[in-house]
Order: structure tokens, then sequence, then C-alpha cells
């Protein structure tokens, strides 16, 4: 089991910047890649980003790419989502997720925080 919990969520207006934390505890956390995926009211989930056990290999979507960053810090068992350039349609509850498969895809995650609101004013 692992045990997931998110923190930094917020309201920023566009342009600014927030970094999410989610904090792993259970399973050895080195043992497992991590995403961050976010979900807006009445669209599906999707993943934003995300990073492999050993912070070697990194994914993000096309809509981010250059503005949000993905981190781990093994000692700390937590995983970081640095957002820059906030934009409206970034609107949205944001999940962290454990993944003990392949983590570019939704099916690969295997636990899940309770999410945390991100919310970008114009």
């Amino acid at each position: 089991q692992v045990q997931l919990v998110e923190s930094g969520g917020g309201l920023v207006t566009a342009g600014g910047s927030l970094t999410l934390s989610c904090a792993a505890s259970g399973r050895t956390f080195n043992n497992y890649g991590m995403g961050w995926f976010r979900q807006a009211p009445g669209k599906e989930r999707e993943l934003v980003a995300a990073i492999g056990w050993s912070a070697g290999s990194t994914y993000y979507a096309d809509s981010v790419k250059g503005r949000f960053s993905i981190s781990r810090d093994n000692a700390k068992n937590t995983v970081y989502l640095q957002m820059n350039s906030l934009k409206p349609e970034d609107t949205a509850v944001y999940y962290c997720a454990a993944s003990f498969g392949d983590i570019k895809i939704y099916s690969g995650y295997n636990y899940w925080g309770q999410g945390t609101q991100v919310t970008v004013s114009s």
C-alpha cells in the first residue's frame, strides 16, 4: 500500500506560479514512479507530468511543456510539481499518483491522493 497526500494548491492569478507537493508513505518510495494528473469540471482526468523511480525519465503533456516541472526527493519521499506561467485553463483538481507500471499511461497508476484544487484567475 502507498498513501499519498497532496498540498500546495490554491488561488493564483494568470501568469503566476504554484508548487504542489505530494508526500508518500508505505512502500519504499524509490521503487515506483510518480505522476501528477488533473481533472477539470466536466473533463476527463489527464496526465500532466510523470517521473520515473530514479528521476532519470520524465514525461510532460504538451499543454504544460516548458511551464511545469516535475521532480522528486527520494530522501523526503516527496514529489513536486512546479507550475509557472499559469493559465486559467490550468484550473483543475490536481492529483498525485504512484505507478508500479508504465508512468505514461493512466492504467499504469495504482495509488492516488485525494487531490488539491488549483484555481487560476484571469
